[in-house]
C-alpha cells in the first residue's frame, strides 16, 4: 500500500512540475500573442504553434564563437575585407587570444623597423617576414 502511495505522490509531483512550466509557456505565449493583436483563427493558430513549440537548443561551441567574434567585430566597427579577416581569425583560433589587427600588426613591425634603422629591401624583407608571422 506504501509503494502505491509513493508511487501516486511520485506522478503528481510529476504532473504539477509539468503544469508549472506549461503555465509559463501559456503566459509567454498569451503575452505574444497580445503584442502582435491577434484575434480569432489567427490568435488559435499562433497559440497551438506557440506551446507545441520545443525550447531552443543550447548554442553549441561554435555558435558560442561566432557570436562572440560577431560582437567583437561590431565593437571594432570592422567592415568589408577587414570584418571577414577578423572573422576568419577569430573563429579559426584554437584558443581564446584578441584576434590582432592588420593596423597594429604593420604599427608594430614598422616600429621594430625603425628602432633597428633598416631601409630597402632589408626592410622589405623584414616587414614581410614580420607581418606573416604576428
Amino acid at each position: 500500500m506504501k509503494k502505491i502511495f509513493i508511487a501516486m505522490l511520485m506522478t503528481a509531483f510529476c504532473f504539477a512540475a509539468n503544469a508549472e512550466t506549461q503555465q509559463d509557456k501559456m503566459k509567454t505565449c498569451n503575452a505574444d500573442a497580445g503584442k502582435k493583436e491577434l484575434k480569432g483563427d489567427e490568435r488559435k493558430a499562433f497559440m497551438k504553434d506557440c506551446l507545441s513549440a520545443k525550447p531552443a537548443p543550447a548554442l553549441t561551441s561554435q555558435q558560442d564563437k561566432m557570436k562572440t567574434c560577431n560582437a567583437d567585430a561590431g565593437k571594432k566597427e570592422l567592415k568589408g575585407d577587414e570584418r571577414k579577416a577578423f572573422m576568419k581569425t577569430c573563429l579559426s583560433a584554437k584558443q581564446e587570444q584578441p584576434a590582432v589587427s592588420q593596423q597594429d600588426k604593420m604599427k608594430t613591425c614598422n616600429a621594430d623597423a625603425g628602432k633597428k634603422a633598416l631601409k630597402g629591401d632589408e626592410r622589405k624583407a623584414f616587414m614581410k617576414t614580420c607581418l606573416s608571422s604576428k
